[in-house]
């Protein structure tokens, strides 16, 4: 607090004329006519212990000729209290018109501690609160961090929070400033209403925003917890999402929040005037700038006619346009778009202005606030640099891009000016945080069993931008490792290298008589050819073989061989038929056999595949965790043969479109297919396309396609060489519970088939015609062919089945249970109706 009085004029000067007995206040100046003839160096100082007597006469600034009026002396009180140094200012008048400054010292700060404060530590309020030890002593100063530390309190959600300041005095003009802090329990947000929403329901617009409703899994986030700002970035969000659905018109008018004593937590209201839903009835494009076609922009908009207005749409329109300018040598051009709305028919037409702007150059980049990224890592985002003209459309691109990296808190780019009228300063403040994760995970499904992985991974390693991790996994059927490295930039190009080195032991199972361990190394790259569009460039090397146990391979049905090993089929066509369960040297089938191909590849050892391929990703999500419109498609090609022992061209397309219908129900389209094609060598049975629920649910793994029909083994999938499926998937969200649960309720249909088995059938290929016991048809259905010692199913049979399915984001990882039942299969098809899968990091 000031404290100041300053008397002029006749008034003072009657007072002092008559002698007038005046009590003065602190601060107060009273001084005679002769003072003001004073120099500063007939101020006295009086009280002063640390600072100096030419410190405070220093305060007291004199006028022309060197001597100080009545307002210099004002001046120089009001300035000393400023400082905070001094409990009390007095100005007096002495002997001669003396001017004596009297001073009391505010104590110096012997230690500031925190009391009763478990949830925030001591570093952290440290830093944040202005009293520090060895500092002056300040009333004000206290009474302000006692504020600031409420408010550290409050922005991690505790209201309730209440800090006592004490003060403990120390001898020699010293004290000891204690802040004893009561933080309260948690303030959570107990109700999330929107009022005036008409086209999107209260449960959609609350998978818009941040702010989250408390419930029994509240203790596993932090969304609940009431933060104002949070609240004023959900207002953002909710017009940002009517923007972009096409109205036009939207206001979120207010975000009333409200204190619920008996609740003990906020109800926050969103108040919203939607406006009309508007569509595009023109594009068009202008341009100012001489020899600059405005059509030629026409290719790089994606605001099409006819359809929803959509106000992102617009803005990445701009900025292609505006990069593309640049391209062209207009280097200035301003992009600027514009329109009427035309209220009855709810339309608008979209004018796209190409203009000449300001002829603004780039002075500096300065780097803000990256303690541990290193300054090439942030300036690489860019494509502009120092000495380029200024691009607004360039530096928001930038910005996205740095915010992208998920190596910062908080990013914002500002400009500042420069040297010169046509010079700016671009200005990056940014927040570091964490990018390092150590996980522990866990997870169950009924395909793999139980299965735990540890991992540890760094985002931004050294600071350099680089990514690494390293995992180990081990579980019920599946086991090992991988390393994994990628460069973002190589050669500072916008092209990231992949390096991934793994190694994975799948055991046997109900599903599959053998093992295989796998391992191999996968060098990539990435190109991102678009925004919605990327490519990746592959080859793998690996090296796999087939484990399996000796009793189920202890029979090799080589009908070359002098040996007696009766086929199934063989044994039953003789009259009386060959009992195969026997112990009499001809029951090969007694304690069961592994299907034929699958111990040729036993046979054959380890088999090394060298293979090339790429994959392009064409991908419009709204969002990839949890998408309610938008396409992805992957279409994939691996070709091997690129030395190794095996060839082939495998081709796979995978596509899903999602669209939102009514009443917050997504429908889910999807549709896939692929192709496995020999090229010189025979192919494996590894080598083939295995389905089961991945293709349509309500069928086992690998318990779609040809198949072994030995009776007496182990009737193993065989896979194929092709395959299609469709399904098609409505997702709705359960309206009587709350959506911070995060349950989903799902119905589906799905359809598909596997087929054209072309691996082994037989050991060898030496005369076999005339070797007895040979049988010459063995597909189902039967055709026309050599003597095989394989007897398959491969019916082109559509396999078919409905279900419904439970979807819980939970906070232990994404979860799903479905129960499907099969409409159509095949005859040697195994069933599995229910079917559960998840996973946890903790």
């Amino acid at each position: 607090m000031k404290f100041g009085l300053r008397l002029r004029g006749g008034l003072l000067a009657t007072l002092i004329m008559f002698g007038a007995p005046v009590i003065a206040p602190v601060g107060a100046v009273f001084v005679s006519s002769s003072a003001l003839a004073q120099t500063v160096q007939s101020i006295s100082v009086q009280g002063n212990r640390r600072v100096e007597v030419e410190t405070i006469r220093s305060y007291f600034k004199p006028g022309p000729g060197g001597h100080l009026d009545q307002g210099a002396i004002d001046d120089g009180l009001k300035a000393l209290i400023e400082t905070g140094l001094f409990q009390d200012v007095r100005i007096n008048r002495g002997p001669g018109g003396q001017i004596i400054v009297s001073v009391v010292e505010n104590p110096v700060i012997g230690r500031v501690a925190f009391e009763g404060n478990k949830k925030i530590k001591d570093e952290q309020l440290t830093t944040e609160v202005q009293s520090k030890a060895r500092g002056t002593f300040s009333r004000a100063m206290v009474q302000s961090d006692t504020l600031r530390i409420a408010e550290i309190y409050r922005r991690s959600g505790r209201y309730d929070v209440r800090v006592t300041p004490e003060i403990i005095e120390q001898p020699n003009n010293r004290v000891d400033l204690i802040f004893t802090i009561e933080e309260g329990a948690k303030t959570g947000v107990k109700s999330i209403e929107f009022v005036g929403n008409n086209a999107f329901s209260s449960y959609r617009l609350r998978d818009v925003i941040k702010t989250r409703e408390s419930n029994l899994l509240s203790f596993l986030a932090s969304g609940d917890i009431y933060d104002p700002d949070r609240v004023e970035a959900d207002r953002d969000l909710i017009r940002r999402f009517y923007l972009k659905h096409g109205f036009a018109d939207v206001q979120v008018v207010a975000a009333l929040t409200e204190y619920d004593p008996e609740k003990k937590g906020f109800n926050v209201t969103f108040k919203i005037e939607e406006g009309a839903q508007y569509r595009v009835g023109a594009v068009d494009f202008r341009s100012s700038i001489p020899n600059f076609d405005p059509s030629s922009m026409r290719g790089y908009s994606r605001v099409n006619v006819g359809s929803l207005y959509n106000v992102e749409s617009v803005e990445k329109s701009v900025e292609e346009m505006q990069i593309e300018a640049s391209r062209r040598g207009f280097a200035f051009a301003v992009v600027r778009p514009g329109g009427d709305r035309y209220f009855e028919a709810h339309t608008v037409s979209v004018v796209f202005n190409i203009d000449e702007g300001p002829r603004t150059y780039i002075e500096r980049i300065n780097l803000r606030g990256n303690t541990r990224t290193r300054d090439y890592v942030i300036r690489r985002e860019f494509d502009i640099s120092e000495g380029d003209a200024y691009n607004r459309a360039l530096v928001d691109r930038a910005e996205r891009r740095l915010k992208n990296l998920d190596y910062f808190k908080s990013v914002k780019i500002a400009t500042e000016p420069g040297s010169s009228s046509d010079r700016v300063i671009l200005v990056v403040d940014m927040e570091e945080k964490s990018t390092g994760d150590f996980s522990i995970s866990g997870g169950y499904s009924t395909t793999d069993g139980a299965l735990a992985e540890v991992s540890v991974s760094e985002r931004n390693l050294l600071g350099r931008g680089l990514f690494a991790k390293a995992a180990v996994t081990y579980g019920q059927y599946a086991r090992g490792y991988s390393l994994s490295f990628v460069e973002p930039y190589l050669l500072d190009y916008r092209v990231a290298l992949g390096l991934d080195l793994y190694q994975r032991q799948q055991l046997s199972n109900s599903y599959i008589s053998y093992g295989t361990k796998t391992l191999g190394f996968s060098p990539r790259l990435g190109f991102s050819l678009r925004e919605d569009l990327s490519l990746q460039l592959r080859y793998s090397i690996y090296q796999q073989e087939i484990t399996l146990p000796s009793y189920l391979a202890n029979c090799n049905n080589n009908l070359g061989t002098s040996a007696f090993n009766p086929s199934p089929a063989f044994a039953a066509s003789q009259i009386p038929p060959l009992d195969l369960s026997s112990t009499n040297g001809l029951g090969c089938y007694s304690d069961g056999e592994a299907s034929l191909p699958v111990r040729k590849e036993l046979a054959n050892g380890k088999t090394l595949t060298s293979a090339l391929g790429y994959t392009l990703t064409y991908n419009t999500l709204d969002n990839n965790k949890n998408p309610t419109d938008g396409l992805l498609i992957d279409f994939r090609q691996d070709f091997a043969g690129v030395g190794g022992d095996v060839s082939y061209l495998k081709t796979v397309a995978d596509g899903k479109y999602y669209a939102p219908l009514v009443s917050d129900i997504v429908g889910i389209v999807r549709l896939q297919g692929g192709i496995l094609t020999k090229i010189n060598d025979d192919l494996r049975m590894l080598d083939h396309f295995q389905m089961g629920p991945n293709l349509v649910r309500g069928f086992a793994p690998n318990g779609i396609g040809p198949r072994d029909l030995n009776p007496f083994g182990t009737q193993d999938a065989l896979g194929g060489t092709k395959y299609w499926g469709a399904s098609l998937e409505l997702q709705m969200p359960f309206w009587f519970l709350p959506k911070e649960v995060g349950l989903k309720g799902a119905v589906y249909a799905d359809a598909g088939g596997l087929y054209d088995y072309k691996g082994p059938t037989s050991w060898t290929a030496t005369n076999e015609v005339n070797v007895p016991g040979c049988i010459p048809s063995t597909v189902n259905p039967s055709s026309t062919g050599t003597c095989t010692g394989l007897v398959y199913d491969d019916s082109k049979v559509i396999r078919s089945s409905v279900g419904v399915g439970l979807i819980w984001q939970s906070p232990f990882g994404p979860l799903r249970f479905d129960y499907a039942v099969p409409l159509s299969k095949g005859k040697y098809d195994r069933t599995q109706e229910f079917r559960f899968g998840g996973g946890t990091t903790f």
